[in-house]
């Protein structure tokens, strides 16, 4: 399984000089199989670009609809450079995955537009939990990881 998918234009030299920067990552306690996977992706693009555990700070909000107050109540301490809201949102018989996906996609470019530090998505929203498996570790890589280097990016904007 792998745990890394690197793009093509990621130019992990530049993104080393994130070193000395402070993130934060805010997930959602549902799905937890998945949003470990996605967890572990970010640190193991942290850790690559050398940034240590002690300079990220974890925070579990219930689920994804609350990782929009988590990032905002974070984002007060203007302790971070750049956080990352992990959720996983996998479809069901009812509406409620539709609901809840716009409305955390909502919530997060509402606070981008108005907090210090950049806040960087990583809200997957699959039709089934396989295709959750394979976008956190699996054959699409890890979005996790995906998320973390965009997050270093954006640390140094």
């Amino acid at each position: 399984m792998s745990t890394q998918h690197k793009p093509e234009s990621l130019d992990l030299e530049f993104l080393k000089t994130a070193s000395n920067k402070r993130f934060a990552i805010v997930y959602s306690e549902w799905n937890s199989e998945i949003i470990d996977r996605l967890v572990k992706g970010a640190f193991s693009f942290f850790r690559e670009i050398g940034i240590s555990d002690e300079k990220i700070e974890l925070l579990s909000v219930p689920g994804s609809f609350e990782l929009v107050y988590g990032c905002s109540k974070i984002s007060s301490t203007k302790k971070f450079d750049a956080i990352i809201a992990i959720g996983s949102i996998i479809r069901g018989e009812t509406s409620h995955f539709k609901f809840i996906s716009q409305s955390v996609f909502d919530g997060i470019k509402d606070l981008n537009l108005r907090v210090t530090c950049p806040i960087v998505l990583c809200l997957l929203t699959d039709d089934n939990y396989q295709q959750s498996i394979e976008r956190s570790g699996g054959k699409h890589g890890n979005k996790g990881y995906d998320c973390a280097a965009a997050a270093a990016k954006m640390s140094l904007i």
